[in-house]
C-alpha cells in the first residue's frame, strides 16, 4: 500500500502522506496541524507518567517531512504547542536553529498562547485567524471562517477536531485511525502529534476521507 496518495483541488494537486502531512505541489508548501508541542511535558509535570519519547518521534516526522519535500514554506495550521512553555518548548528550539534557513508560517489555534515574542525569536511568523495563499484559507477551526472569507478564496484547509473513522471487521470489532477528510469546501487535517485525541467523523455523498493505516494512506470505504 502507498504511503501517500495525491488529492487534487481546483486544479491544485496535495499529496497526502502517511506522515501526517499535506504537501501543495504547485506552491512546495508543506502543510500540517495539531503538533501539541509540549503536551507531554504538561502532563509530566502534573505527575502523569508520559514518555518524554514521544515529542522526540514528532520532532523526528516533521524533521524527515522537511528534509524530503524540501519545502519553499512551512505552513502549520494551528496547535504548534499545547500550553505554557516547559522543557520541551527548549528542545524545538534547538532544532528550530539548525533549520532557520525553512521559512516557516503559524495560523493560530487555540492551544497557540506562547508569548508572541516567543515565535519573532524561534522565526515563526504568525496570523491570528486565517491566511491565504492564490485561492485557499489556511485557518484552525472551520468554523472560525466567514462567509466575507469565501468570496475570495475557493477552498480552506483546517485542523482542530483531530479527524478519524471507524474500520468495523467482522463480528462487532472496529478499529479508529487518524485521517484527513475532505469536504466540497474544506478539507480537515490529521492531528501531527500522536499523543493526541481523535473525534469520529462521518464522510456523507461527496466526501472523502483518506484513513492513515501505520505507514500507509488509504481511500476510506464504509
Amino acid at each position: 500500500m502507498a504511503s501517500f496518495i495525491k488529492h487534487t483541488i481546483h486544479q491544485n494537486d496535495f499529496i497526502l502522506n502517511s506522515n501526517r502531512t499535506i504537501f501543495w505541489e504547485q506552491e512546495k508548501i508543506l502543510i500540517l496541524s495539531d503538533l501539541h508541542l509540549g503536551k507531554t511535558g504538561h502532563f509530566r509535570k502534573a505527575g502523569i507518567g508520559v514518555p518524554a519519547t514521544i515529542m522526540k518521534e514528532d520532532m523526528q516526522r516533521f524533521v524527515a517531512a522537511i528534509q524530503f519535500y524540501k519545502p519553499s514554506l512551512v505552513v502549520i495550521v494551528g496547535d504548534l504547542f499545547h500550553s505554557v512553555e516547559n522543557k520541551e518548548h527548549e528542545l524545538f528550539l534547538k532544532w528550530r536553529n539548525d533549520l532557520q534557513y525553512v521559512p516557516m508560517l503559524l495560523v493560530k489555534g487555540n492551544h497557540d498562547i506562547v508569548p508572541e515574542t516567543w515565535y519573532k525569536n524561534a522565526g515563526i511568523e504568525t496570523a491570528e485567524r486565517l491566511w491565504r495563499r492564490n485561492n485557499f484559507l489556511f485557518v484552525h477551526q472551520a468554523e472560525d471562517v466567514q462567509e466575507e472569507d469565501l468570496q475570495e478564496a475557493d477552498y480552506f484547509f483546517s485542523g482542530h477536531i483531530h479527524p478519524a473513522v471507524s474500520v468495523r471487521g467482522l463480528g462487532k470489532q472496529s478499529l479508529r485511525f487518524s485521517c484527513f477528510y475532505f469536504t466540497n469546501n474544506y478539507a480537515v487535517l490529521p492531528a501531527f502529534g500522536k499523543f493526541t485525541g481523535t473525534f469520529l467523523v462521518e464522510p456523507k455523498k461527496n466526501e472523502t476521507a483518506f484513513a492513515i493505516v501505520e505507514d500507509s494512506v488509504i481511500l476510506y470505504k464504509k
